[in-house]
């Protein structure tokens, strides 16, 4: 296949299997400037399959470098209201959203983390009254290859072989390059599905984790539902929010979560590096963090509010995931995540308790779930982690064994 009939095929899947875009609908999708190709792909397949209206808001992240270095230091409070109040609108429409967060690892190297921390936390508090109208939307998040990101990915590439190979690596890994990729991201969601039933069968009431830097043991909810690929908004549109997926979910119990668990990929938040780091958590809350790339970053990370340093996910992926077994170090989280098992510090899914959906805050946090301004994913498996569930008896078994699945489905 040529570039071109990829990269159709690409936005084929993320507007039929990721969005599920629906006759009528409309479609919002924030994109740097960077991807306008695959956004123009994307905005065509939407409206052969029926979308009323494409409307992009673009993102030009080296605006974002220049205001850091710029702008007056009392005005990183400042958000934009139009685009809250666009977001606001198509969330209140039930329109479908398509999140393009690919961005330069390296793009706020060297900027003042307490103006980083300040932006970060303004943006969201601009952003929870959207959140909290709660899941009205079909949504997806990709990642397409930008300059920057594919020369930090490949450094040793002149800048047009990065691009080409990581559109090569991106086009494996999302199944673009089998024969039928729809139907090939059928037959992966169903295996997904089957591990997440197993693992709802089994009624765990923690995780223990042991490997290289870890001993860690992370309580669940009694109200756990563990979730695979497929969501649905309150309208009943089915979507996949993240392309690619690898990951069976839930969410840990906010106020119990023991021991030391350390990174095993680096995180990149927002075009700031965080790397080598550990965290010690005791009854939920992180209590010690050190980090060899990164410390004032994190720390002001766990800073943000107070459920900042507690837990709202924990994710399984095998070591033997497509993405991790490219053996590539991807300095981005949509696909560092789906490479390795990962936790995420701040904000709980509401549907991965029972009946969270319907709950007000207050009983959502009585109940072990988690609420942040934040949710950020950090990566601790590798093919040295092993994993135990431990059952309603304190019984233990085996999940995880060097990274794979212990059990059969």
């Amino acid at each position: 296949m040529s570039f071109e009939e990829k990269l159709q095929r690409l936005a084929k899947i993320t507007v039929e299997v990721g969005l599920n875009v629906q006759p009528g609908q409309q479609l919002l999708i924030w994109a740097p400037l960077e991807t306008a190709n695959f956004v123009h792909a994307v905005t065509r397949a939407a409206y052969r399959a029926g979308a009323e209206y494409v409307d992009v808001n673009w993102r030009d992240d080296q605006e974002r470098r220049i205001r850091f270095e710029e702008a007056p230091r009392d005005s990183f409070e400042i958000v934009p209201e139009w685009f809250y109040d666009n977001a606001m609108t198509h969330r209140k429409r039930g329109d479908a959203l398509l999140s393009i967060k690919t961005t330069d690892p390296d793009l706020l190297d060297g900027i003042d983390p307490d103006l980083i921390q300040t932006v970060q936390k303004a943006t969201a508090l601009a952003y929870k009254p959207i959140q909290d109208l709660g899941n009205l939307t079909n949504w997806c998040v990709v990642c397409p290859p930008t300059p920057d990101w594919a020369r930090k990915v490949f450094p040793n590439l002149s800048t047009d072989e990065a691009v080409n190979k990581l559109w090569n690596v991106i086009f494996d890994i999302t199944r673009v390059s089998n024969g039928d990729p729809v139907a090939a991201w059928e037959d992966h969601i169903a295996n997904l599905n089957a591990r997440k039933s197993y693992l709802n069968d089994r009624h765990y009431t923690a995780l223990k984790y042991k490997g290289p830097g870890t001993d860690f043991t992370l309580g669940l909810p009694a109200d756990h539902i563990w979730k695979a690929a497929r969501s649905h908004n309150r309208a009943g549109i089915e979507y996949v929010a993240n392309l690619p997926t690898e990951e069976v979910y839930t969410l840990p119990d906010r106020s119990r979560a023991d021991g030391v668990v350390s990174s095993t990929r680096p995180l990149n938040h927002s075009g700031v590096l965080v790397d080598g780091f550990s965290l010690t958590f005791r009854d939920g809350r992180v209590v010690e963090a050190s980090a060899k790339v990164g410390q004032e970053n994190l720390q002001r990370l766990l800073q943000t509010d107070e459920g900042a340093s507690r837990l709202g996910e924990v994710a399984l992926v095998p070591h033997s995931s497509p993405i991790s077994q490219s053996g590539i170090t991807f300095f981005n989280t949509l696909y560092d995540e789906n490479a390795s098992s990962h936790v995420a510090l701040g904000r709980a899914y509401r549907e991965t308790m029972r009946g969270g959906d319907d709950m007000a805050d207050p009983e959502f946090v009585r109940r072990g779930g988690n609420d942040s301004l934040i949710h950020v994913d950090f990566m601790v498996g590798s093919d040295e982690i092993d994993i135990d569930g431990v059952r309603p008896d304190g019984s233990l078994e085996p999940v995880m064994r060097s990274g794979e699945w212990a059990f059969e489905v």
